[in-house]
């Protein structure tokens, strides 16, 4: 989530390096991984609630919309659901990544270079909001965890908040960034996200609404440059990244490699199976380099409603992380509000001073059951929710 040296402006050389939309499907059926199967989250606990089903504003309702529909004010209420999407995924990638000892460790690079990648991801979505006369909403769309994302989207992953394990990246990580696979899922239980940002871009494609830069915000986020979307190449380029990097990506290894990094689902794979990825004879497997799943503080899942009767000491820092969380989707709405990188700044500022009191929770033993405390990612006022 820091700003890197690394970086000649990824956007302007995106061409030479990210695959088109066609070209990643085409290559899917020629480099299958057979060691990569689908993941799905597993059900909520005995006691915790099935996720909710979509609402009004859900993905699937906003994809019946028929194609003449889909006018500038679609756009609007769409990208508002795409920037919740961008949200909803960061503080269990936080999590996974504070809740790993040895910061210098291949998993705990991997996951803090998603990190980066998703705050970019929203960065790209606000400025297509506010490029289409919208503004977007951070901290009173904020997601409570566990439960589903935002949208109806992958409508059997329970999102929860946990220290890295090998089930915790397969049954979120891996299953939040899972590619398209159409043979390997039934497309009447609810959209992707591929589809969700495909059906984007298609409806920007056809409205060709007027994109004022006004209010969008130009900033270095990770290894990546934000800066403002001011014609539909732009469009299609940002969110063409958006899911090559990983979310909703119908890329094969090989597209996903072609870049510095592999995408999200593969990354997340390899720290699952423990391997790298390598091409074999008959595919895509995870048979490379070792990559060590590392030795990681023992944060428990995060029950529904946050932590039942906390000692006075964790109640404490779970106030001081809360607070922290509201300060920076206070400072990322600002951002936008504003057009100010300097809000934005401010935000990745505050957000880095999240991790003293996470790993501060995470060092907390439970009283009445096994493992330690963790963050909520609860704002104030979601408190009396």
């Amino acid at each position: 989530m820091t700003d890197t040296s690394e970086s000649p402006d990824r956007q302007a050389v995106a061409p030479l390096k990210r695959r088109t939309f066609i070209a990643s499907a085409a290559l899917t059926a020629a480099a299958p991984v057979s060691a990569a199967a689908p993941a799905h989250a597993a059900g909520p606990p005995p006691g915790e609630p099935p996720p909710a089903a979509p609402g009004p504003g859900s993905v699937a309702r906003l994809l019946a919309v028929p194609d003449h529909g889909r006018d500038v004010d679609w756009l609007r209420r769409a990208l508002q659901v795409a920037v919740e999407l961008e949200l909803a995924t960061i503080p269990p990638y936080l999590c996974g990544w504070w809740s790993v000892k040895d910061r210098g460790s291949e998993a705990a690079r991997l996951i803090r270079r998603i990190v980066g990648d998703e705050m970019y991801h929203l960065g790209v979505v606000c400025n297509l909001l506010v490029a289409v006369g919208g503004r977007p909403r951070l901290k009173d769309v904020a997601p409570a965890y566990p439960g589903p994302l935002p949208g109806g989207v992958r409508s059997g992953v329970n999102v929860y908040l946990s220290g890295l394990t090998k089930s915790y990246v397969h049954d979120v990580m891996m299953a939040l960034e899972e590619p398209d696979a159409p043979l390997a899922r039934d497309a009447h239980i609810s959209p992707t996200i591929g589809t969700f940002y495909d059906g984007l871009l298609q409806a920007f494609l056809r409205t060709a609404p007027e994109l004022s830069t006004r209010g969008q915000v130009s900033e270095h986020i990770g290894a990546d440059v934000l800066r403002p979307v001011d014609s539909l190449d732009a469009v299609e380029r940002s969110l063409q990244i958006i899911k090559e990097q990983g979310e909703g990506t119908s890329s094969s290894p090989s597209d996903a490699f072609g870049d510095d990094h592999p995408a999200h689902y593969y990354a997340f794979g390899e720290i699952y199976h423990g391997r790298r990825l390598r091409k074999e004879d008959d595919g895509w497997k995870f048979t490379g380099a070792p990559v060590p799943f590392p030795d990681t503080r023992p944060m428990a899942r995060v029950p529904a409603g946050g932590w039942p009767h906390p000692p006075q000491q964790v109640q404490q820092a779970l106030d001081h992380f809360d607070d922290a969380y509201a300060t920076v989707l206070d400072a990322l709405e600002g951002a936008w509000a504003e057009g100010d990188g300097r809000a934005l700044r401010a935000s990745v500022h505050a957000m880095r001073g999240l991790e003293g009191p996470a790993v501060e929770l995470m060092d907390i033993t439970l009283p009445d059951a096994p493992g330690n405390y963790g963050p909520q990612f609860r704002p104030p006022s979601a408190h009396g929710s």
